[in-house]
């Protein structure tokens, strides 16, 4: 495109929704309305293009080649390694795998975006949770975007401390408070997982760098320690996985919402697949997870914790689909969850401002809202069909490609699966069948 810097518009990706959210937090309490909707949406809504257009580029839609966006911005710090400093670069880079998440986070926030500005409308805290909001979406435009570890983990905690901002926005009702503390207290058990990870991976690989991490797996098999006979690899595996249950609601912390995991395993796609052992676990998981999660729903009278617990059944699916090396299914279904998840959610918001729940709402005292509500019923409707696996929607075909790659690492013979992981793959595709 003539005249048009795409480095520059990578680095404005995830820029633009964190200074928005700084300016509306500073000016919070004497803003304009009109000009808080307009700064906020804008802000997004310029992200969403500029996410398309280094999309299409890193794609190669048309005629163009496909090409891997990097941006550097400058070193950040260096870390003291056994043969060189490391240094810590503040780069972004978009290929098929962050191109794929910035345009869905920033596509959907738009849409979640335009629904809060008349849903807490009237709300005396307007501007502050569209600098929550913002500072949320921005925070996982840097995780997606980031070419190294520490910038990677600076997005990751931004999206921790904006959902627990956004869970206890409402902090006067003791309930949304210890909603929000439960949340926080999680995240930091996860988060510990991903920075010992983080400096295992540093050490014994020599960089911070994702693409390089990638490349040099194979030094990564040396033990872990002298008392710990396990590779590097299952180590850091174990303990990436450690942090994407606290952010993705895997037993045993699926007490809080999904948020980034699955993306992380599957950046680091190759160090998964250097630990067999680690892929069993996360499929074995990922399966119950669903399983379970699937059943709680299932016992829930309250409509928010429905959705909630489905949620946590569906990313299940999703480190299954890891834990059987079938990254592609797993963003797939990220991908195709985040449309018609998102979708339930607005519907139970209109529901619950229809009905003036004020947060909740009890299933067994609603019904016959289809015809006070026809267009909340028909998205509400479709979007249910979707996350069953209704043909021919969305969620039938992601579904699908994860019990297909269960079934083709199952019944692989020779060396190219170890028996543990065919032996898992099995355990995860019963287990997905019967909860699909």
């Amino acid at each position: 495109m003539h005249g048009f810097s795409y480095d520059t518009a990578l680095t404005w990706i995830p820029l633009l929704p964190i200074l928005a959210a700084c300016i509306l937090g500073f000016a919070s309490r004497t803003a304009e309305k009109s000009l808080v909707t307009g700064l906020a949406l804008g802000s997004i809504a310029t992200s969403f293009v500029l996410a398309v257009l280094c999309a299409t580029r890193a794609f190669g839609l048309g005629d163009a080649e496909p090409v891997r966006l990097v941006t550097e911005l400058g070193t950040w710090f260096s870390l003291q390694g056994e043969q060189r400093p490391i240094p810590i670069e503040v780069a972004f880079v978009m290929d098929g795998l962050s191109g794929v998440m910035a345009v869905m986070v920033t596509g959907i926030g738009l849409l979640i975006h335009v629904y809060a500005s008349s849903y807490m409308h009237d709300d005396d805290g307007y501007a502050r949770f569209f600098a929550y909001l913002n500072l949320f979406t921005g925070a996982m435009l840097l995780l997606v975007l980031a070419s190294s570890l520490p910038v990677l983990f600076v997005g990751w905690e931004g999206v921790g401390v904006c959902s627990y901002l956004l869970i206890g926005f409402w902090f006067k009702t003791p309930e949304y408070a210890a909603a929000a503390k439960k949340a926080f207290v999680v995240n930091r058990i996860g988060d510990l997982g991903v920075l010992v990870a983080m400096l295992l991976l540093a050490t014994d690989a020599g960089t911070v760098d994702l693409a390089e991490i990638n490349t040099r797996v194979p030094t990564l098999m040396s033990e872990f320690s002298a008392f710990l006979p396990i590779g590097i690899a299952t180590a850091a595996s174990l303990l990436l996985f450690l942090g994407c249950a606290g952010k993705s609601a895997q037993m045993p912390l699926y007490v809080w919402l999904p948020d980034t995991g699955v993306y992380l395993c599957c950046r680091l796609s190759p160090v998964f697949l250097a630990s067999p052992v680690a892929m069993a676990v996360i499929g074995v998981v990922g399966a119950v997870t669903a399983l379970v999660g699937g059943l709680i729903a299932l016992g829930q009278k309250d409509l928010k914790k429905i959705l909630a617990y489905s949620t946590v059944s569906q990313l299940g699916f999703m480190f299954g689909a890891i834990g059987v090396g079938a990254f592609s299914a797993a963003i797939f279904h990220v991908f195709t969850h985040a449309f018609f998840k998102a979708c339930l959610f607005l519907g139970a918001g209109s529901v619950m401002h229809a009905v003036s729940a004020h947060g909740d709402a009890d299933v067994t005292k609603l019904g016959g809202l289809r015809k006070k509500l026809p267009t909340t019923f028909a998205t509400f409707a479709v979007a249910t069909l979707a996350i069953a696996g209704a043909p021919p929607l969305a969620g039938f075909f992601s579904k699908d490609a994860i019990l297909a790659g269960a079934v083709a690492t199952g019944l692989q013979a020779g060396d190219a699966v170890v028996p543990t992981l065919r032996y898992a793959s099995l355990v995860v595709l019963c287990v997905l069948s019967f909860s699909a």
